[in-house]
């Protein structure tokens, strides 16, 4: 089974939040209370029961109204830093399946410290489940994937927002699609494709989107991440485990 990637073609998202719904049926998620917030969007943010959102930014652009529409959801970074954080904390918490590269949060997730994960997250994905006291996120259908199914979301999508393959197949696909979509929007671009699974293909300027959209400008830098988490630390070992895993990354 070949490196796994998501296209988010947000030029045809039209907000339906059909994978939004799909995501929870599939995971099995509860409901929760929600209120008017002067939004269309709703929930107004990821949650333990909500895997994935779709983001309603209201803006302008050249003198007119627009809204800018954003399925958020884990990136499964292709070094993501959570794991670097967690592998400090508790080994194998957080797991990157070689198969298909998705992120995927183990049961020990409860035993880590989840301000740090949540910290090392340039895109403020993770979660806790108040009742399992877990951490938790998109899962990449990891179970539908496993077994040659496309993840509930992208099979959901009417418009063909969403596309799931192969890697080097979908960052083809990615930049074939960009090339005719800057004929009409020359600002349109690929956030971080480069370093995430979930590629994004978005319309105007990144800046215009949702602030987690672009990781708010930081690409997804491992040492920019982890930086964050740079306080006093309780053991040495849990120091070097981190820094360990920089030098290896500036050799790379």
């Amino acid at each position: 089974m070949a490196d796994k990637s998501f296209l988010v073609d947000t030029s045809k998202c039209m907000a339906c939040r059909g994978c939004q719904v799909a995501c929870k049926q599939w995971n099995k998620l509860g409901t929760e209370d929600t209120v008017n917030w002067g939004s269309h969007q709703n929930p107004p943010d990821l949650s333990s029961t909500c895997y994935k959102v779709v983001r309603f930014s209201e803006t302008e652009v050249a003198g007119r109204p627009v809204w800018l529409f954003f399925p958020d959801q884990c990136r499964h970074c292709v070094e993501p830093p959570c794991k670097e954080a967690a592998d400090a904390q508790v080994k194998d918490a957080i797991l990157k399946d070689e198969a298909t590269g998705a992120v995927v949060y183990t049961d020990k997730t409860k035993k880590l410290k989840a301000k740090d994960i949540q910290d090392a997250c340039p895109y403020n994905i993770p979660r806790v489940d108040k009742k399992t006291k877990l951490l938790v996120k998109c899962t990449m259908c990891f179970d539908r994937v496993k077994n040659g199914m496309l993840p509930a979301c992208v099979k959901t999508c009417p418009t063909g927002a969403m596309s799931f393959g192969d890697r080097n197949e979908i960052m083809d696909q990615a930049q074939k699609r960009l090339a005719e979509v800057k004929k009409k929007f020359p600002q349109a671009g690929l956030l971080d494709a480069d370093d995430l699974r979930v590629v994004y293909l978005v319309l105007e300027d990144r800046k215009l989107y949702h602030k987690f959209a672009a990781a708010e400008g930081r690409g997804i830098s491992r040492q920019a991440a982890l930086r964050k988490l740079f306080k006093p630390f309780t053991t040495v070992a849990a120091a070097t485990a981190v820094f360990g895993g920089i030098v290896q990354d500036t050799h790379r």
